[in-house]
């Protein structure tokens, strides 16, 4: 039995639960104005359904370097002993959104065989992702947005003005929204929670065709994750604006600072892929709450097969509601 056949029997599901563990803690701080305690609720949450997982972990893309985290900092090894993974994670997509009461926050993590996903550092990164069942190449990161907007409206066979695009509302992406609109598309602006923006790519349900713009390099390979088990395209640069993150880089692997990175460069072999909403979303219900009960919904891919669950979990009301 191959080491992806073991991923995908022992650990397709168990990959929901540790996402589980992370959204109902953090929901625990919804709507109360502490960023900083909610993502500290779902880290340790995490950690601790990591630690209950029968795997040999080594944490990739996390909370960031050693110095910077006190718990899933990047090489950090995770798990009680078993199949070697990588791991890519973030706690809580969106914790501004968390402590805000908004839309679209996430507990969100991946396993790969080992050296299959990218050890980007903790940067920012220049995206364009779009869903499945298009021609290879039909988008470029380094087009103008215009032209990737005209070639998957005519993809598509639909006009310019049918298309809409995701992109976060940031001054940076000022002149990136004026060229969007210039050619008759929408756009859906977000305020955080970029993983989620680029998965929504893949939902028709969602309404959004493409994903534009500059975010995290860390919520890039999460996406890269997604998309490997669903289809899509996308495509990646780092993007260094002090000298120190060149140096993180470099010792990280990264040699060439300018690299277009596939979807293929990002994440590659088998990857699962769990996500559970912490607060409702276009994607994910978040954690609901009732007198006996705590309600969680999920989504759990696999690259190997395409295969994608939702998962809908009621927790008994317990100290540990698992």
């Amino acid at each position: 039995m191959s080491q992806s056949q073991l991923l995908d029997r022992a650990f397709a599901l168990e990959a929901v639960r540790v996402t589980e563990a992370a959204a109902i803690s953090a929901a625990r701080q919804i709507g109360r104005g502490d960023e900083h305690a909610a993502d500290q609720a779902a880290v340790e949450a995490m950690r601790l359904a990591f630690n209950q997982l029968p795997i040999s972990g080594t944490v990739v893309i996390g909370e960031g370097e050693r110095d910077e985290a006190p718990m899933l900092f990047i090489g950090e090894e995770v798990g009680s002993g078993g199949v070697a993974v990588d791991i890519a994670l973030d706690p809580l997509e969106g914790t501004t959104l968390t402590a805000k009461a908004m839309p679209n926050a996430l507990a969100v993590m991946a396993m790969a065989e080992p050296g299959t996903l990218l050890n980007a550092p903790d940067t920012y990164m220049d995206k364009i992702a779009i869903g499945p069942g298009y021609a290879d190449g039909l988008i470029d990161l380094d087009a103008d947005p215009a032209q990737n907007i005209l070639a998957l409206a005519k993809a598509k066979g639909v006009k310019p003005h049918e298309i809409t695009a995701c992109i976060m509302d940031r001054p940076r992406h000022e002149a990136l929204i004026a060229a969007v609109r210039k050619v008759g598309a929408a756009i859906q602006l977000i305020t955080d929670g970029d993983v989620a923006g680029v998965i929504a790519t893949t939902d028709p349900s969602t309404g959004i065709d493409i994903y534009i713009g500059q975010g995290g390099a860390p919520e890039g390979v999460l996406a890269a994750a997604a998309l490997r088990c669903v289809g899509g395209q996308m495509q990646a640069r780092l993007v260094f604006k002090k000298e120190d993150e060149k140096a993180r880089a470099t010792k990280l692997g990264i040699k060439d600072f300018n690299r277009k990175y596939s979807l293929m460069d990002l994440a590659s072999g088998d990857v699962i892929f769990a996500a559970s909403g912490v607060t409702d979303g276009s994607m994910l219900r978040g954690v609901h709450v009732d007198r006996n009960y705590l309600t969680t919904e999920s989504i759990v891919m696999r690259s190997a097969t395409g295969t994608v669950r939702w998962v809908k979990t009621r927790h008994a009301r317990t100290k540990d509601a698992r």
